[in-house]
């Protein structure tokens, strides 16, 4: 859907446009530009075939001002180096925003998940945890589920991280399966931040719930389940799509009856009743709302002219470019940027933490609570903020919370 190569050069560029709203000190913009630290690792791992092939690794700690390193971990074929270290920069901005007490950190692993099996990704993701095991922990790096990772990878790096300690570690990593410190509802948790955030635009925007129509590209993780909430909360989702192509149905969409499809033929593309679309066409559907939920970049100077959506919820983090905003902002298009959007997933990561910290077990009920509270009440700043300055959302959720790290660094004396 997009490349990823320039995703450093747009987190820079979107660093530079605040820096010059808050009239930031140059050695401030530039102490921000910098991770902390990058660590690179190569990872050999003896495959089924019983030849060895070498994996690249990467963690990045942006910033930890504010707390831990906190952020995914993704396996991917696009997985590079500058795409680690925009996320990472990202993930800065976003617990700073959600006002959580963390820092911002990511990492990955360059290799096609779907190509290797279970024995092969297992060794790979312990091989992988050894080879940072220096640089994570409850407080210092906390590394999550990202794009081609899940509960069970989460619960093979506590696993593997715990036996060098020679103790349990639960707080190592967050969205470990419920069944072992893991938290309910943290599957669910960034579809729902997503959901939450359009059901507010659209409330501010004065659209009637009955009016909307919502168009998601990206049916995995998030996709799925802001499509589920969406429809649960009374929405009408009218089209999905996956790396294979999407469907449209104006009426709505069952997104569970979807999801049961994909899971038997391997995408949505051919659900009975809808037509099919492709993941461009998708994206210029006339609806209300449109939830990027899948790759960075996906919204770009070359289709920004043609999205007809009022709204755009960022389910996927940087779907939309800078070039991209400046086009889509002129035609008054609300944008929920991601860092505000997609923020649930890091909330109750947060919560997750703070179990295993406290060993006091969460409620869903609890979880579901406290998530709506939080991004109820950012959307809330953030949208004010961004009505008294006369700025983009986007803009004004960078606001608060680059201020929020930059206050940070100073109080530590980072930046004297």
């Amino acid at each position: 859907m997009s490349s990823t190569s320039n995703a450093y050069e747009m987190a820079i560029e979107q660093l530079e446009r605040i820096a010059k709203l808050l009239e930031l000190e140059p050695w401030v913009k530039e102490a921000l530009k910098k991770p902390k630290r990058e660590v690179i690792v190569s990872i050999p791992v003896r495959m089924d075939d019983n030849k060895i092939r070498i994996f690249t690794g990467y963690r990045v700690l942006h910033n930890d001002a504010r707390g831990p390193g906190k952020g995914g971990i993704r396996y991917h074929p696009n997985v590079t180096l500058d795409e680690v270290r925009a996320l990472a920069m990202w993930m800065t901005w976003k617990t700073a925003l959600l006002n959580l007490p963390f820092g911002g950190a990511k990492g990955g692993i360059t290799c096609n998940p779907k190509e290797l099996s279970k024995r092969e990704l297992e060794i790979l993701t312990r091989k992988y945890t050894y080879a940072i095991a220096n640089f994570i922990g409850p407080f210092v790096d906390v590394p999550a589920p990202d794009v081609g990772t899940n509960s069970e990878y989460m619960a093979w790096i506590m696993d593997a991280y715990s036996l060098i300690k020679g103790y349990n570690v639960p707080a190592v990593v967050t969205g470990k399966p419920p069944e072992l410190y893991g938290i309910p509802g943290r599957i669910e948790a960034t579809g729902r931040s997503v959901c939450i955030a359009m059901r507010e635009a659209c409330k501010v925007l004065n659209i009637p719930q009955r009016e909307v129509t919502i168009a998601i590209q990206g049916y995995g993780n998030v996709g799925y389940h802001a499509a589920k909430i969406a429809h649960e909360m009374g929405f009408r989702v009218v089209a999905v799509s996956d790396s294979k192509g999407g469907i449209y149905d104006p009426s709505g969409l069952n997104p569970e009856r979807v999801l049961k499809h994909k899971r038997t033929t391997g995408s949505v593309v051919g659900f009975k009743g809808a037509k099919s679309i492709s993941n461009e066409e998708l994206l210029e559907l006339n609806v209300t709302v449109l939830i990027p939920a899948a790759i960075e970049g996906v919204i770009n100077e070359r289709n920004a002219d043609y999205i007809r959506a009022k709204v755009i919820v960022e389910g996927a983090n940087g779907p939309t470019t800078p070039k991209a905003e400046e086009i889509l902002e002129e035609k008054k298009t609300l944008i929920v940027p991601d860092i505000l959007a997609n923020s649930g997933g890091v909330v109750v990561s947060y919560f997750e933490w703070v179990q295993n910290l406290t060993e006091v077990p969460w409620s869903l009920e609890k979880v579901r609570y406290e998530l709506e509270k939080r991004i109820v009440n950012t959307f809330k700043q953030v949208y004010s903020l961004s009505f008294k300055k006369e700025v983009t959302m986007r803009d004004a959720a960078y606001m608060i919370a680059v201020m929020r790290v930059v206050e940070a660094m100073k109080l530590r004396g980072y930046l004297s």
